[in-house]
């Protein structure tokens, strides 16, 4: 793979530069882009040490107390949208996106690729970290969209339905999408990588399939504790 040099992926972030100024002036002097940029920077820079030392340590443990993390922060990140009850709206996703996301994992590392050991931490963190992070999406998509359902008062069901539907908009695109009008993350470095393209083609459908199955799962298990939360 070709080098990336500091002053050169200092390039990449000049279009969030401009987006951070469009979002201040046109957003009440809104930060959100500024900070999320500053912290997506400093959150990738540590994780690449912390990976580095992961992989050396190739233990089970530790990569259960990554999952284990990874789980609890981006269910308390999915209900940063929610008003109301957030203490039971963080149970309700932490049981979504752990037990949706959790078993999803499982079957791709136990089922789909059959690791021996299962704990390859190269395998298996950034496979844990795709489940997650679109679980935590899609449950904060629904979550968003159940309240504003809710607050027009419409029914519990046609609240839990309308917000199903919104959650997973998003990875039903990416799946009409992917081909068509994108070649996807996964897909795309393995290939810049020098794979074969083939390979990278399966991989990617696991890729996908699983992204969808988590988010779906998490959802459902989500909406499904909001609609008794609300009931």
């Amino acid at each position: 793979m070709i080098e990336i040099s500091l002053w050169r992926l200092a390039l990449a972030l000049l279009p969030l530069a401009v987006v951070a100024g469009v979002s201040h002036r046109w957003v009440r002097g809104s930060a959100e882009v500024g900070i999320a940029t500053a912290r997506m920077v400093m959150q990738l820079l540590a994780v690449g040490y912390v990976l580095v030392l992961l992989f050396e340590v190739r233990n089970p443990w530790a990569g259960v107390g990554v999952v284990t993390f990874m789980i609890g922060i981006s269910s308390w990140i999915a209900i940063r949208t929610v008003r109301r009850r957030r203490w039971r709206a963080w149970g309700d996703a932490l049981l979504g996106v752990g037990l949706g996301g959790s078993a999803v994992l499982v079957l791709v590392v136990f089922g789909v690729l059959g690791l021996d050991p299962w704990y390859q931490p190269n395998y298996v963190i950034p496979l844990a970290g795709m489940i997650f992070s679109n679980a935590m999406t899609a449950v904060t998509l629904s979550g968003e969209r159940f309240e504003a359902e809710r607050d027009a008062e419409r029914d519990v069901i046609g609240a839990r339905n309308a917000a199903w539907k919104a959650a997973l908009i998003p990875q039903v695109n990416s799946f009409l999408a992917v081909g068509l009008v994108a070649l996807p993350g996964m897909m795309t470095g393995q290939i810049l990588a020098g794979a074969d393209p083939l390979l990278a083609v399966r991989y990617q459908i696991m890729v996908m399939a699983m992204v969808l199955g988590s988010a779906g799962l998490a959802v459902a298990i989500y909406l499904t504790r909001a609609q008794r939360r609300a009931g």
